[in-house]
């Protein structure tokens, strides 16, 4: 270009302030609708530089490859790489019609043709790949979010299940006392230290539930319903055959022995009732756990409550279930979840 004299010379500086122009421009209009109108502008000058100064210049296409390798939409890059094709083929079929280079020297460039053309796809893949993972990460990040909201959303049916099974137990308690004072004031003493003890653990609940969550065992639930149950001088009858849960997961149990607490609690609450019935079952393919009263049954209200939704959701994650029927004659819930065996050592496991 430089040793050129003339027009030559003068088109030569013109393309290559151009050539450099485009360059920065490329990297500025990326992503933008301006970004086709530069990558043209260096094809152009690619084949300017080629066919008028030097057949070397041809090898400048590879920057033009590159860019062509940044088109995230599938229909424009194959459009471009058709283009750049077509204009890096002129050259080669000048040289060849005019015979400028030997055969020597057209194998030379045929290599770096074909390379040429490739390269936009390898160019592409790896961008595609960046984005992808930026994507994953942003993808991340939002599953982390939902992590925190779910959590919150636990720590709050924690609390409303477990905490107002406690707080209802020391209401319960607090009413006894007042009774028993003037009649009974041993006895008024004694449940007054039983609501002591009892806010105490409850007290030890929250700060387990801030930092994790509480796992509690369906031995301590059933404990745990005999003594409320107890407190509001309602009969509690367990049938079904007793025995360990030890081959049932802590989650499992923790998300079970909580729909039952749930479940005392709201006999407790709204049954008005004198016995309620536990029944354990072990089926083939899971546990059933039913508790029911002789109360007054349910309204619809209590049908959407929040206790009812959060056992819901805590059997959900356990693949469980549960339903309830109600009537004049009190209310059944039955709590469904199932178990896989794993070894045959002398029961079913998780």
């Amino acid at each position: 270009m430089w040793n050129s004299h003339g027009l030559q010379q003068y088109i030569g500086i013109t393309t290559f302030v151009v050539f450099v122009l485009t360059y920065r421009q490329l990297y500025m209009t990326a992503g933008t609708s301006h970004f086709s109108y530069w990558l043209s502008l260096q094809m152009l000058c690619v084949l300017i530089f080629t066919l008028i100064l030097d057949p070397n210049m041809f090898f400048l296409g590879f920057f033009t490859a590159n860019f062509i390798g940044w088109y995230s939409d599938k229909r424009v890059f194959r459009f471009f790489l058709f283009i750049f094709a077509f204009i890096q083929t002129i050259p080669i079929a000048i040289i060849i019609t005019f015979n400028q280079l030997n055969t020597e020297r057209l194998l030379f460039f045929i290599p770096f043709y074909l390379i040429m053309l490739v390269s936009p796809y390898g160019i592409k893949t790896m961008l595609d790949r960046q984005q992808l993972e930026a994507e994953l990460d942003e993808a991340h990040q939002h599953i982390k979010e939902l992590i925190k909201r779910e959590e919150r959303m636990r720590i709050a049916r924690d609390l409303h299940d477990t905490m107002g099974h406690t707080l209802s137990l020391i209401t319960l308690k607090s009413e006894l006392v007042a009774k028993l004072i003037a009649k009974n004031p041993e006895r008024a003493i004694q449940e007054a230290r039983e609501i002591e003890r009892t806010s105490r653990a409850a007290l030890r609940e929250v700060r387990q539930l801030v930092s994790d969550m509480r796992a509690i065992s369906i031995t301590e639930a059933l404990a745990d319903a005999k003594e409320t149950l107890k407190s509001a001088e309602i009969e509690l009858r367990l049938t079904g055959k007793q025995e360990s849960y030890a081959d049932v997961p802590d989650l499992t149990q923790n998300m079970a022995s909580l729909c039952i607490l749930e479940s005392v609690t709201n006999i407790v609450k709204h049954s008005k009732a004198t016995l309620g019935i536990i029944q354990l079952e072990r089926l083939p393919d899971g546990i059933r756990i039913m508790v029911q009263d002789n109360g007054i049954g349910m309204n619809s209200n209590q049908h959407h409550g929040n206790g009812l939704k959060g056992m819901s959701e805590r059997l959900d994650l356990i693949d469980g279930s549960f339903q309830i029927s109600s009537g004049s004659k009190g209310t059944r819930v039955v709590i469904f979840f199932p178990l896989i065996a794993s070894e045959p050592q002398g029961g079913l496991s998780l």
